[in-house]
C-alpha cells in the first residue's frame, strides 16, 4: 500500500487517512500539507515572476520557485518514506515479549520510524523561509496564499514534531532520543516565524 499512497486522487488519500488502517497517518499528513504550504508559496511566485514591479526580486524569485520544487518533491516522498517505515516498526511489536531480540529489533525499527518525521521538519523550515521572503517579494495579489501556506506550514511542522517525539519517548537509546529531540525543538522554532508571517498578512488584510 505504501508505495501506491501518492497515487491516490485526494478524495481516496483522505478516504485512506480516515479507515481503519496504520498507514497513511499523522506522519503522512503532515509531510502533505508541508507540501501544500510550500506549493502555496510556488504559486505566488509564479504570479510573481515577469512582472516588472517585482523586476528587482526576480532572481530571488527564480530562485524560491527552484527551491520550492525540490522541497515539494521531497516532502511527497515522505509521505511514502513514512508508511514504509511503519511496517517493521508494526512488526517489532508483535515480536513476544520473551523473544531476547525483540528489545534489539524494536529499538532499530523505532530509530527508523522517526527518520522521516524529522526529514518532514527539516523540509518545513526550508519552506517556512520561503515564505518569509514571499512576504515581502511575493506579489501583493497572492499575499493571502502566502498566509495560508504559512499557517499550514506551521501546522505541518507540528505534526511532523508529534509522530517524532511519539518514537523518541519509548526508545532506550535516550542520548539518541536526546539528541534527535534538541534537532526537533529547534526546528519547532520556525512555528512562531510562520506565525509572525500569517498574522502580519491578517492584519494587513483586515486593516
Amino acid at each position: 500500500m505504501a508505495e501506491k499512497l501518492m497515487e491516490k486522487s485526494c478524495i481516496e488519500f483522505a478516504d485512506a487517512l480516515a479507515a481503519k488502517v496504520s498507514v497513511p497517518g499523522g506522519g503522512g499528513a503532515a509531510a502533505y500539507v508541508g507540501a501544500l504550504g510550500v506549493a502555496l508559496g510556488s504559486m505566488t511566485a509564479n504570479f510573481t515572476t515577469g512582472k516588472k514591479k517585482y523586476a528587482e526580486y526576480e532572481d530571488d524569485i527564480q530562485r524560491i520557485l527552484a527551491e520550492g520544487d525540490v522541497i515539494r518533491a521531497r516532502l511527497i516522498e515522505l509521505v511514502f518514506e513514512d508508511a514504509e517505515a511503519f511496517e517493521p516498526l508494526s512488526k517489532a511489536y508483535g515480536i513476544p515479549k520473551e523473544d531476547p531480540t525483540r528489545g534489539e529489533v524494536l529499538e532499530a525499527a523505532t530509530k527508523n520510524a522517526l527518520a522521516a518525521p524529522l526529514e518532514m521538519m527539516r523540509q518545513i523550515a526550508r519552506a517556512i523561509e520561503l515564505l518569509e521572503e514571499l512576504d515581502v517579494k511575493g506579489s501583493r495579489m497572492l499575499i493571502s496564499d502566502v498566509a495560508c501556506g504559512a499557517v499550514m506550514s506551521a501546522a505541518a511542522m507540528r505534526a511532523a514534531a508529534l509522530n517524532v517525539f511519539i518514537n523518541t519517548k519509548s526508545l532506550l537509546d535516550r542520548d539518541f532520543a536526546a539528541q534527535v529531540e534538541a534537532e526537533a525543538d529547534e526546528l519547532l522554532a520556525y512555528v512562531p516565524r510562520a506565525k509572525s508571517v500569517a498574522d502580519e498578512i491578517t492584519d494587513s488584510i483586515r486593516g
